[in-house]
């Protein structure tokens, strides 16, 4: 069967769907974006997905391009279209098709609006086949990466340096400083030496993942601490465990940094249990993981 994309309006056949070469996006990077997770037919944290790109629409002064209602009703379509019940989908939009100037349109245009899906395994059941390696890099995205912008180039460079060194995963630090800020495209976690788990603050320099809100909404609800407080890449070589969360990380065990072992090099008690309460999150089953 054909995937079917869904193409400002139209629900189109992948081969068949196609951008205007002036839509901004293509030309600017003018644009937000999103990433899914669709499990057992179900879109996992959608309101806080949703809640994410508007607010990424507000700051880059770009309004929605339908209701939040409208919009889920096609992220439910192209799901059905495509017949996928476990996948990661992706909407994109974009500030329109207009004649190329770095400036927004003198008169506005009507955003542009991209959504497909792809199949993927389901959640992971073998947490110690789920560990992987990172390696670390300074970070020299734009200043504003609290706006999930469809500009990834930096974010393409780190991760291509990852794979080439059998990384999953670059973890970026301010240069100046030595703190970590997150992963290419992750929210970077760490327990520390003295088993306090630990992850940056959000400002407007690391994104607010919603794999992250979620897994503090539920730590917060079992009673398990956890410290929004920076750490150095210094840190991270003493953590006893470390962790990054995304829509397509779920909580993904690190048990080697730059080629050196994470604590004792495999998967910690602390990372266990977060990846144990993350599965029944996913699976809506969270008032059975205490």
């Amino acid at each position: 069967m054909s995937k079917i994309a869904y193409v400002n309006g139209r629900y189109l056949p992948q081969s068949e769907a196609s951008v205007n070469i002036e839509d901004r996006g293509y030309q600017f990077g003018d644009g937000i974006y999103e990433v899914v997770h669709l499990h057992d037919g179900r879109y996992v944290d959608e309101d806080l997905h949703l809640a994410r790109l508007e607010r990424s629409l507000r700051e880059i002064a770009l309004p929605m391009p339908m209701s939040r209602a409208a919009l889920s009703m096609v992220l439910r379509e192209v799901a059905q279209r495509n017949r996928v019940r476990e996948g990661l989908l992706y909407m994109q939009v974009t500030r329109g098709v207009s004649r190329r100037d770095h400036a927004f349109p003198s008169k506005p245009v009507p955003p542009a609006l991209v959504v497909t899906i792809r199949r993927v395994p389901a959640y992971p059941t073998d947490v110690d086949k789920w560990q992987a390696a990172c390696i670390t890099l300074p970070d020299l995205r734009w200043a504003r990466r609290d706006i999930k912008s469809v500009n990834l180039l930096p974010n393409c460079l780190a991760r291509q340096t990852a794979r080439e060194q059998g990384a999953i995963e670059a973890i970026l630090f301010d240069e100046k400083t030595g703190m970590v800020t997150e992963g290419a495209a992750t929210t970077f976690w760490i327990v520390d030496e003295n088993g306090a788990i630990r992850t940056r603050f959000l400002d407007q320099v690391i994104l607010p993942g919603c794999t992250r809100a979620a897994l503090m909404a539920e730590l917060r609800t079992l009673g398990i601490a956890y410290d929004e407080r920076e750490f150095s890449v210094e840190d991270v070589r003493k953590a006893r465990e470390a962790f990054i969360t995304s829509a397509t990380s779920f909580v993904k065990p690190i048990t080697k940094i730059d080629g050196l072992p994470v604590g004792d090099g495999k998967v910690g008690p602390v990372v266990r249990r977060l990846f144990e309460i993350f599965a029944r999150h996913v699976k809506g089953d969270v008032k059975n993981a205490a």
